[in-house]
């Protein structure tokens, strides 16, 4: 499919970005990785790991939970789709 038609955002500044989350282009070729400067959610940035699925907020305490929400939400999406 080339592009993925899920896509998952992650800001720069975000302990989500020192994921290596261009494996779950592997895991799931239907989705694209797509990293950020900002992505304007400075308050949710500090805080906690997050990223955007599809422009859905996505987090947690940690970067293992956050990883392993972050998958749920591409299946749901990709689930949406019905692929």
């Amino acid at each position: 499919m080339g592009m993925g038609i899920v896509i998952v955002e992650v800001c720069d500044s975000n302990l989500m970005s020192a994921l290596d989350l261009e494996q779950l282009e592997q895991e799931y070729p239907e989705i694209a990785v797509m990293r950020a400067d900002c992505l304007s959610l400075c308050g949710l940035c500090r805080k906690r790991p997050y990223v955007l699925v599809n422009g859905k907020r996505v987090f947690a305490k940690t970067q293992e939970e956050c990883l392993k929400l972050t998958k749920r939400a591409i299946e749901d999406e990709l689930h949406a789709y019905d692929i």
